[in-house]
C-alpha cells in the first residue's frame, strides 16, 4: 500500500538499547489465507465480505484456487453428491491508526474511524505510519518520558534524540488506539517507506541513516516494552535499503512485504528469505487490485 499518504502501493541488536525484550509473540494468520488492509481513506466505505459459500457439483468458475470443499457432502438426485463450496474471503485485516503521517496533530489527526474499522475486522491488527526528521526532536513531537529514557541508549546525542522520536511516535499511537477502546491487536505493524520523511530522502535536511535506524528502534523498543506485540514491519527491500541501508534493527518479529503484484499466486512467491528486508521472516505479502489492498499470509 505504500502508506505514507495512504495510497495504494506500486512499487542484531543496538548495543546499549535499554528496553529491547526480544521477539515477543508470533503471527497467527493461517498460511495461505488472504486478508486486507485499510485506513482513514476507507472511512465510510463498505467493509469487504468474509466467508461466502455456494452449492454446486463443481466449484464456481470464478472461484480460482482459493475455494475449498466443505467437510460434508449433500446427496442429491441420484448423483454421487452435491458439494458445498466455501470461498475463504478475508480471514484477517489490518487497519491504520494514523491519517497517513507519523505524528498526530490538528492538521493530521488520527484515523477518525479507527474504532469502527477495527471492530468490523476479522482477526484485526494495526499499522502505524513512521518517519524521522530533525524537526521531530522538538518538545512538540518528542515526549519528556521518551527523552529521559533515551539517555540510556548507547549512541551520540543525535542518535539518542532520534530514538526518542520513535519512542514518542509509539507512545502516541498506542495511547490513541487505547482512547478508541482498542487494548489488543493481533499485530502492530510499522509502515516504513520512502513516501514519509526520512534522512536521505528528498525534502529532509539530514543524510545520516543511523538516525532513521534509531528512530525505528525507538518505536520497536517502546511497543515491546508496553506489551504491544508482536511488532512487524511493512516495507520492501528497495525502500528499506534507502531508509536503513544495512544497519541492524532488533526486535522485529515479521516482515510484511509490499510486492506491487496483483494476485495472491504472485504474492505467494515472495514468501521466502530472499524477500526479507530486515532479516525477520516474511509473514505477509501485500498485493493490489480491487477496492482495498490485499495480503497473503505465508
Amino acid at each position: 500500500m505504500f502508506k505514507g499518504l495512504r495510497v495504494p502501493a506500486a512499487a542484531l541488536a543496538l548495543a546499549g538499547t535499554a528496553l529491547v525484550l526480544g521477539n515477543v509473540g508470533a503471527l497467527a494468520y493461517p498460511s495461505g489465507s488472504v486478508g486486507y488492509d485499510i485506513g482513514y481513506l476507507q472511512c465510510g466505505s463498505r467493509y469487504p465480505n468474509t466467508l461466502r459459500q455456494a452449492t454446486a457439483l463443481q466449484p464456481p468458475s470464478s472461484a480460482g484456487p482459493w475455494w475449498s470443499t466443505a467437510t460434508r457432502n449433500v446427496p442429491w438426485g441420484g448423483l454421487a453428491s452435491l458439494r458445498t463450496w466455501y470461498r475463504p474471503g478475508y480471514a484477517f485485516a489490518i487497519v491504520g491508526v494514523d491519517s497517513g503521517y507519523p505524528f498526530m496533530s490538528p492538521a493530521h489527526p488520527g484515523n477518525s474511524c479507527l474504532a469502527d474499522e477495527f471492530n468490523h475486522l476479522p482477526q484485526p491488527g494495526l499499522y502505524v505510519n513512521t518517519g524521522y526528521d530533525p524537526s521531530y526532536t522538538d518538545s512538540t513531537h518528542t515526549t519528556s518520558s521518551c527523552a529521559t529514557q533515551s539517555t540510556s541508549v548507547t549512541g551520540t546525542a543525535e542518535q539518542q534524540a532520534a530514538w526518542a522520536v520513535g519512542c514518542s511516535e509509539a507512545q502516541r499511537d498506542y495511547e490513541y488506539a487505547g482512547v478508541q477502546g482498542i487494548t489488543s491487536a493481533a499485530t502492530w505493524w510499522l509502515d516504513v517507506e520512502t513516501a514519509n520523511s526520512w534522512c536521505g530522502q528528498s525534502g529532509t535536511s539530514c543524510t545520516d541513516l543511523t538516525l532513521n535506524q534509531h528512530a525505528i528502534q525507538g518505536l520497536i523498543d517502546t511497543f515491546t516494552h508496553i506489551g504491544a506485540v508482536p511488532v512487524g514491519i511493512y516495507s520492501n527491500r528497495t525502500q528499506w535499503s534507502a531508509i536503513v541501508g544495512n544497519l541492524p534493527i532488533a526486535g522485529v518479529t515479521s516482515n510484511w512485504v509490499a510486492s506491487g503484484r496483483y494476485t495472491a499466486q504472485e504474492a505467494a512467491t515472495y514468501c521466502s528469505s530472499s524477500a526479507s528486508f530486515s532479516g525477520a521472516p516474511v509473514s505477509l505479502v501485500q498485493f493490489l487490485g480491487g477496492p482495498v489492498d490485499r495480503d497473503y499470509a505465508c
